[in-house]
């Protein structure tokens, strides 16, 4: 897989954890009383995406920089 910056995987990580975990709060409140169980559906998804961004960025090798393009001196 592409190497990824890690701080764009960390605003990846955080802003699915925080949607799924809104989206959990208000599927099961009393406010979305017909699709309650959908919402909460996808809350689960954006959790697991979410999980799955933090294991990106856990196990990504640091991209060595190309040494074709240094200056021998």
């Amino acid at each position: 897989m592409r190497y990824i910056e890690p701080i764009k995987v960390k605003v990846l990580m955080i802003v699915f954890f925080v949607i799924g975990s809104l989206g959990i709060l208000v599927g099961l409140s009393p406010i979305a009383a017909g699709q309650g169980v959908i919402v909460t559906f996808m809350g689960v998804v954006n959790i697991g995406l979410g999980a799955f961004f933090a294991f990106l960025f856990l196990t990504q090798i640091k991209k060595d920089p190309d040494k074709r393009k240094r200056k021998k001196s």
